[in-house]
């Protein structure tokens, strides 16, 4: 890659294909990731050597983002969006030169002319409407400015070869409630009138039919067959599909049989998905992408992160309008995981060209996403965008004006045409007498959280489906060496805000730490900073936690919820708080483990219900009915229990059932205080689901707080007992915890070893096993460096040694293993 009037003195450099200039730059030490140089003022040229005889195909799978192609000096591609893929034939005749030259952005930006109807805040500059090309690295305050540059998708020449070659697969799939259906619809160059075929999927073969022009036809019925369910409800089951002309295989990926359908309520103005009929409650996050630098889009760099996502209980997971589409690799990842994926279109915020060159760009660009993810069932929603209807009317705008039809017709033509299987949603949020009306359609819900409401809003908004919700500067859990103080301006740098707004999200989580904890987190920041970064820690998870069982619990509106974001754009350093719930290194941080409670497919909650005292909710989304014992238990100083009741309760597949906690105890006891007859008797009321059939063991547990979050200080009897799990001598060790009196946040500290678990409330007389995992580049006992592959230690013996904390004890509890 060479770099005309470039960031030094244009000289040539290596730079990996698929890849961005960014990241060549960076790996010649040009470019930093910590102070980034802009990169969208000066051109880009990548160079490279063709080898080879006849007819070929060039494949440019992403360009970003005005690209001219040239081989041997003759331009045979000009690109003006990075969204489209390109087929380029070519013939060559031994070697030949290929060369991409991207221009510089700006002054294409700057050439544009044409009014808006209004002009966001969001994204910087103006003229980004008019070009097809992501947002990221244009959004101040949300992420960092790397500017998105180069051919950051595969870039292949396919050499034509053989009697017949298949120039595209139309895959269709649906499911009845019991049955499978696929058709197929090849399309074949060079096929002739004699030629066969056949097409197997889940041990059903049928013949491809030969349509007398250029295609292949097929139709199966697949009775009975295991169809694909999101992981909380069922097994993602997935079927290969083999397509074979004459003598020629075509492998066309694997498939899921599944129905999706949206149940409006009995208003009419509801979302809540069904697939395969069944009510699903959606909740994940709202994706960013992993590599902001290189934009990878291979396997390794998708799998880590949706396994997280997988083991927090996320079944959805959203790919904005503010990001770019995801490749392949990922939508193969989310069938086999079990994620469902609402995809937003590319598009947020502004107002849009409607001229004829731009929308039939977006209708090529929604095409080709539609066709390369068509046999994907993880693939649920389609949505036009982002908070453009939202931007128009929150900015004064007559309700004629929030719309934009033509490109929604395009958006909308298209999905109807090649994936009609899909729920497709006009923009997000949308549908109400306001687009961002909680009450109905789906919303971007932040009355918890950006707008400082109590928790009880989550109920009150009668929220129906969040695509975004709950954004806070989530704190890590670690504290890296030379960390600033918190009101240092490097500190507050990379805390996300609102272009142009007053405060910040590090704003929002300190009013919900006076809120719940009964601090004052200005004067404790200083007096006490790190207890200050112990409740901040905890209190963002708390508030997602209270809030996802609110919208849980049986009899709720609300359908779904996504949180803005699952993972930070960037690496910290320890500097700042981001939006992630997922550092950028892919640690998770205390509100990861709060959701991962508040996910579960088998879920127990408390929720006060005023004078009717309190409830409890059991949820099972899972395919079969559980037995159980439901205990609680109310705790005087977190330690005497004063209320002991439990009974047996059956819960039906993929459903919930409340009960009032006054029915599991024969006397009066008034757990929520709301009587108030005298001083109240406890602080904390624990709920305990047990499963009956494995001799109690342990399912799921909830906590209620009549008096706040904020229990004294006190000694709790905490203790710490390290054991070594399995046999094989390695690195292997967990903790057994166990608690005199009730503990609130308990959260492991180990420089070696990473706790699976964190951040819970432990009762008395309950113990809780946590898996300790080494830390990749941490030193073992004879000073070599520990590589970390699905957790385990590569080499040498580590010795677990720190302490548990808990917010309400007097001091942490030291624990080191028996070496």
């Amino acid at each position: 890659m060479s770099t005309p009037g470039g960031l030094d003195s244009g000289e040539v450099i290596p730079a990996p294909v698929p890849g961005t200039a960014a990241e060549a730059l960076q790996a010649a030490g040009l470019w930093s990731v910590e102070d980034p140089a802009p990169l969208h003022d000066r051109d880009f040229v990548y160079r490279t050597r063709l080898s080879g005889f006849g007819p070929h195909v060039l494949r440019f799978h992403g360009l970003a983002t005005i690209a001219e192609v040239r081989l041997d000096g003759d331009c045979i591609l000009t690109s003006d969006s990075m969204y489209l893929a390109h087929e380029v034939p070519v013939t060559l005749n031994g070697e030949a030169e290929l060369s991409i030259r991207f221009h510089a952005l700006h002054p294409v930006l700057a050439a544009k002319k044409g009014r808006a109807r209004w002009r966001p805040k969001l994204a910087e500059p103006a003229g980004l409407r008019f070009v097809r090309t992501t947002l990221l690295g244009h959004m101040p305050g949300w992420c960092p400015p790397i500017h998105t540059v180069g051919p950051f998708r595969p870039v292949e020449l396919v050499e034509e070869t053989g009697p017949c070659r298949v120039l595209a697969a139309d895959l269709r799939s649906g499911y009845d409630g019991r049955d499978g259906h696929l058709s197929l619809r090849l399309t074949v160059e060079g096929a002739s009138a004699g030629a066969t075929g056949s097409v197997e999927v889940a041990g059903h073969t049928a013949p491809l039919v030969f349509d007398g022009v250029d295609g292949f036809t097929a139709d199966l019925t697949l009775p009975g067959v295991e169809p694909w369910w999101p992981h909380t409800h069922g097994e993602p089951v997935l079927h290969g599909v083999a397509a074979r002309i004459g003598s020629v295989e075509v492998e066309l990926g694997r498939v899921g049989f599944r129905s999706l359908a949206v149940d409006r309520g009995a208003d009419g103005t509801g979302f809540a998905l069904l697939v395969n009929g069944e009510r699903v409650f959606c909740r994940g996050g709202c994706w960013v992408p992993v590599d902001l630098v290189g934009l990878s889009s291979d396997r390794a760099a998708y799998e880590p992160e949706l396994r997280r996502l997988r083991e927090a209980g996320a079944n959805m997971v959203r790919v904005g309008g503010t990001m770019l589409y995801e490749g392949d690799a990922f939508f193969e990842l989310c069938d086999e995981l079990g994620l469902l994926v609402w995809q937003d279109a590319m598009f947020a915020n502004f107002d849009y060209p409607t001229d004829a060159a731009f929308l039939d760009s977006v209708r090529a660009e929604i095409a080709q996403l539609l066709d390369r993810t068509q046999a994907s069932p993880s693939l649920a929603v389609l949505c036009g965008g982002s908070e453009m209807e939202q931007q128009a009317a929150m900015l004064g705008l007559p309700r004629a004006s929030w719309v934009q039809p033509a490109l929604s017709a395009v958006i909308a033509e298209e999905t109807a045409a090649r994936r009609p299987d899909l729920i497709q949603v006009p923009n997000s949020p949308s549908g109400g007498p306001l687009p961002f009306i909680a009450n109905a359609g789906v919303t971007h819900y932040y009355g918890v959280g950006a707008y400082m409401k109590p928790l009880d809003d989550a109920r009150r908004a009668g929220v129906r489906f969040a695509s975004e919700c709950l954004a806070f500067a989530n704190l890590p859990e670690d504290d890296p060496p030379g960390v600033p103080a918190l009101h240092h301006p490097r500190w507050k740098a990379r805390v996300p805000r609102d272009p142009g707004a007053s405060w910040d999200f590090e704003d929002v989580r300190e009013h919900y730490l006076e809120t719940l904890y009964a601090v004052d987190p200005r004067r404790l920041r200083y007096e006490d900073p790190d207890r200050y970064r112990r409740l901040s820690r905890a209190v963002t998870g708390e508030v997602m936690q209270a809030v996802f069982d609110e919208w849980r619990r049986a009899g709720s509106s609300c359908a779904g919820g996504l949180v803005w974001q699952w993972r930070d754009p960037w690496a910290s350093g320890g500097w700042g708080a981001g939006w992630g719930v997922v550092a950028a290194d892919g640690t998770p941080k205390p509100a990861w483990y709060a959701l991962k409670r508040a996910f579960r497919p088998l879920r127990v909650i408390l929720t006060d219900e005023g004078v009717n005292g309190l409830a409890v909710h059991l949820v099972n989304d899972t395919a079969r009915p559980v037995q159980a014992l439901l205990r609680l238990t109310a705790w005087r100083e977190g330690s005497v229990p004063v209320l002991k009741a439990e009974r047996p309760v059956a819960i039906p597949p993929r459903g919930a059932v409340a009960l009032a906690a006054a029915e599991l105890s024969d006397r009066f006891f008034d757990t929520t205080y709301a009587y108030r007859f005298g001083p109240i008797s406890h602080d904390v009321v624990t709920a305990q689901l047990l499963l009956a059939e494995r001799d109690a063991e342990p399912i799921d547990e909830s906590h209620y707080f009549p008096k706040g979050r904020s229990l004294p200080r006190a000694d709790l009897g905490l203790t710490a007992v390290v054991e070594r799990q399995g046999s094989s001598g390695g690195d292997e060790w967990a903790l057994r915890l166990a608690t005199g009196r009730f503990a609130c946040s308990v959260h492991v500290e180990d420089e070696r070893f990473q706790a699976d678990d964190g951040w819970f409330h432990l009762s008395p007389g309950v113990e809780r096993v946590v898996r300790l995992r080494p830390r990749a580049g941490s030193q073992t006992g004879n000073g070599s460096r520990v590589g970390v592959t699905d957790g385990t230690a590569s080499a040498g013996r580590m010795v677990p040694d720190g302490e548990v904390h808990a917010l309400n004890a007097l001091a942490p509890v030291r624990y080191r293993g028996n070496a």
